[in-house]
């Protein structure tokens, strides 16, 4: 029970803090007796499984191949020609891996779950946070802080006891992924960055796993099977991998994360749907070549992206996809990416993709903290507003969202989009005014003020890129009035200034 103890602010402080830390020592101590809880529950139940299995060979009296629950649940799935009983068995012995349990991974898992598939993993090192649960269909507002794989299959042994749940509470690491691909039959990509899609493709088409991948950002999502058919490298029959479709990675400024460009949960839901539907058809395509492998589909079917639009007509367009190229890195005949090359790290899959961390494009005295703006400019009312101009760059609708008060709005696709001269600090005043750029204001534009100008964003990344244009426009007048940004955002201004600021 948490106790405050009495005296100065301080004491007080200290106290909580002393607190928290053996708080986080228990809850860290519940959670390692937890998982190792849950593995010997996962131990006792692949005994059971194997008994009952034994069993069910050698008895004399068992008739039927599925229990009759199984019967019941899985009935009107089993009449769908495409699957009936032999389908259903194959999707009982199937083993798949998740890599994702988040807005992709939950709506997959939980229609494979449902369909019965008998082995399912999961590897994700995230906890579940607040702003997961419009789209995570699997976590509840309870498992807040909880791992997401725990949180997912919790719901997933709700909906269907039968299924064997496998957690990998971690981050997909070169050095882990061939040790943990080997244990199953397919993998579904449902993650969210360039690195980690490589690094799936790369470990399934060595270690010949179909892959079915999908992606999804705003109102859009992205789906194919991938090594399908699965062959080794060299084998021009397989399916073509991630490489064959993406040789190289887009640029990493270009990247946009679910956080920062926005998510419709219905759109990664369908996407996470539609995984689960391929991982299907994967599992239970017809046997061909006499083939005892239960996830080799038939090479009559041809690679598709298949391209989701929430807001287009129609819904989807689907895109043939070529096969595998000669020259590619990991599925051609003279590979040059191995699971030698994956274990050791010599194939660095951060460095091929560039990094992901912007780098800071401003000096420190360019910038300023959300406190000393504030301590600036206190309380700021019309008036006073005329001593600074502050420029959010944020889109409209996030400007909507909240703002600052006083902040105009300018957002950075309308500056970046637009065409304008570098040179303004050598025209005249009416030459000047003529090539100012219809995003900037006129009167900060004009050469006759010399009020400060701050820029704020989001999380303090395209506020240096706005930066810097401004001072290429000389709008800074050779240095005699400041242009710089808020370091850190508006998420910034939240942790220094205003903790009841919406956080989104």
């Amino acid at each position: 029970m948490l106790t405050i103890s009495m005296g100065s602010p301080d004491q007080v402080c200290a106290s909580l803090r002393a607190q928290i830390i053996v708080a986080e020592a228990q809850l860290a101590g519940l959670k390692r007796d937890l998982a190792n809880a849950e593995q010997a529950a996962r131990s006792e139940t692949a005994t059971i499984a194997e008994t009952q299995h034994e069993e069910d060979q050698n008895g004399e009296e068992r008739r039927w191949p599925l229990l009759q629950e199984e019967y019941k649940r899985y009935g009107r799935q089993m009449i769908v020609s495409q699957v009936g009983l032999k389908g259903q068995l194959k999707l009982r012995s199937a083993k798949v891996l998740l890599v994702g349990a988040g807005g992709l991974g939950c709506p997959a898992a939980q229609y494979l779950a449902g369909a019965g598939v008998g082995t399912i993993g999961l590897i994700d090192g995230d906890t579940v946070e607040v702003s997961n649960l419009h789209r995570q269909v699997l976590h509840r507002t309870k498992n807040v802080g909880k791992y997401k794989v725990d949180s997912a299959i919790e719901s997933l042994r709700e909906l269907n006891p039968h299924p064997t749940y496998i957690a990998h509470r971690t981050h997909l690491t070169p050095e882990e992924a061939p040790t943990i691909f080997k244990d199953y039959d397919l993998i579904l990509d449902c993650t969210d960055n360039p690195a980690t899609r490589y690094l799936i493709s790369d470990t399934a088409v060595l270690l010949g796993k179909p892959l079915v991948s999908a992606s999804a950002l705003r109102t859009e999502g992205q789906l194919m099977v991938l090594n399908n058919p699965p062959r080794p490298p060299g084998d021009k029959t397989g399916g073509p991998c991630y490489r064959c479709v993406f040789p190289k990675p887009p640029p990493a400024d270009s990247v946009v994360s679910c956080a920062d460009g926005g998510i419709l949960g219905p759109v990664v839901g369908t996407m996470g749907v539609l995984q689960a539907l391929e991982a299907i058809k994967v599992i239970t395509a017809p046997e061909v070549d006499g083939g005892s492998n239960s996830t080799t589909a038939s090479p009559r079917d041809p690679p598709y992206l298949h391209i989701f639009s929430a807001y287009s007509s129609p819904l989807f367009r689907t895109i043939r996809l070529r096969s595998r190229r000669v020259n590619c890195a990991v599925c051609s005949a003279e590979p040059t990416v191995t699971l030698d090359t994956i274990r050791s790290g010599s194939m660095d899959y951060v460095f091929f993709c560039g990094s992901a961390n912007l780098p800071s494009l401003l000096g420190p005295e360019e910038r300023i903290s959300a406190r000393e703006y504030n301590q600036r400019h206190p309380n700021v009312t019309s008036d006073s507003s005329q001593l600074h101009t502050i420029i959010d760059v944020r889109d409209e609708t996030q400007f909507g969202i909240c703002s600052l008060q006083n902040s105009i709005n300018i957002p950075i696709s309308n500056i970046l989009s637009s065409s304008y001269p570098t040179a303004l600090q050598k025209a005249d005043d009416e030459q000047q005014a003529a090539q100012v750029p219809s995003w900037l204001p006129s009167e900060v534009a004009s050469s006759e003020s010399t009020n400060p100008i701050y820029v704020v964003c989001r999380l303090g990344n395209d506020s240096q890129i706005v930066v810097k244009k401004m001072k290429e426009l000389g709008l800074d007048q050779h240095g005699k009035r400041f242009i710089g940004d808020i370091r850190g955002g508006l998420r910034s201004w939240k942790e220094q200034v205003d903790s009841s600021w919406p956080e989104y």
